[in-house]
């Protein structure tokens, strides 16, 4: 029996096809004051992100911080932005064009990709649509965190799950929690690292900076600080560093509370009295250059080092849409595709 406005779902109509959503972080739509304030409230709103009881945190981000950060955070992205937008941005949607591809043209399936911000556009919510309007009924989701943290990965899991409740016919879901031990993951790594050493010959230390968390969340029982340095151990061991010459670091703390240490920033003004008087910075938990790594690492971080008595500073950039990145998240994609 077929009710009025049903669709007859049967052998004659088009196969269900299967689909992916690259994932990354957001990024204001442009560089200015509005802009952030509505790219900040989305994101410091998150519960994810700010462990503080919501009333108290509700005052602060409202009364204070929206008031004062945006206008800041505004001139700080005007310093990175270019022509096409924000890099992460930029770097977001040459990701996704050279996974379709690969998956296409290595693994033979035809496979759309699409790009989902966590905060701000492409929503995810936007990106759900684009491949249900393609019939994609089975939805493999990867999010660009390789290190799976509650605050990022967790954090866009919650997001689809509440794309999902306004949703009458939920597709099956793939969701991929990590890809930090992944042998090609570590190989572009250390290829991007080979090569900056034949460019720019080999540094006295190599620094690995991660983005920070508060240290409470590792008490908590988080992972994401062990599988940082699970990473920079795997890294190193297939590079054959010395243990003395790579250290592993954390950025980016917001607030008064201890974050994950130690801190990339006062490592950096301690290196140069320590004897180390060259240093190369490589991001390791960033898939894609951002205000964190250009702005924050490239540029505050060498003024850091440099003033400090540092000689030779490098950052080594993210790996965006090399190669052998992009063979890295194909490679992770089409093991859950099957």
């Amino acid at each position: 029996m077929k009710y009025q406005g049903q669709t007859e779902y049967d052998h004659q109509g088009p196969s269900p096809k299967q689909g992916v959503i690259l994932c990354n972080l957001g990024t204001p739509d442009a560089p200015q004051t509005t802009e952030l304030r509505r790219y900040l409230k989305e994101f410091l709103s998150d519960p994810r992100v700010v462990e503080i009881p919501r009333l108290i945190w509700w005052l602060i981000l409202n009364l204070i911080i929206l008031r004062i950060r945006p206008r800041r955070s505004a001139k700080l992205y005007r310093s990175v932005w270019t022509e096409e937008g924000s890099p992460l941005l930029v770097h977001s949607r040459a990701q996704v064009e050279g996974v379709q591809q690969l998956l296409s043209e290595k693994y033979k399936k035809d496979v759309p990709v699409v790009l989902g911000m966590r905060y701000g556009n492409p929503s995810m919510e936007s990106a759900i649509k684009r491949l249900t309007e393609q019939n994609v009924r089975n939805i493999t989701v990867l999010p660009l965190y390789p290190q799976y943290s509650g605050a990022t990965t967790g954090s866009t899991f919650d997001a689809l799950a509440q794309c999902f409740t306004q949703l009458r016919w939920v597709p099956e879901l793939h969701f991929i929690g990590g890809y930090h031990q992944n042998p090609a993951y570590i190989e572009a790594i250390c290829a991007s690292i080979r090569r900056h050493i034949k460019e720019q010959g080999e540094p006295d230390k190599f620094m690995f900076s991660y983005h920070g968390t508060p240290e409470r969340y590792l008490k908590n029982g988080d992972p994401y600080h062990c599988f940082c340095h699970q990473t920079t151990r795997l890294v190193r061991e297939s590079l054959n560093l010395p243990e003395d010459k790579v250290m592993t670091t954390f950025q980016s703390r917001f607030g008064r509370e201890p974050w994950l240490q130690p801190y990339t920033d006062e490592t950096l003004e301690q290196l140069p009295e320590q004897g180390t008087k060259h240093l190369a910075v490589i991001c390791p938990g960033f898939s894609s250059d951002c205000l964190e790594t250009i702005e924050e690492i490239n540029m505050e971080g060498r003024e850091i080092f440099m003033e400090a008595g540092g000689e030779a500073y490098h950052y080594i950039p993210c790996l965006n849409s090399d190669s052998a990145h992009i063979e890295a998240l194909a490679d992770v994609v089409n093991r859950q595709l099957g």
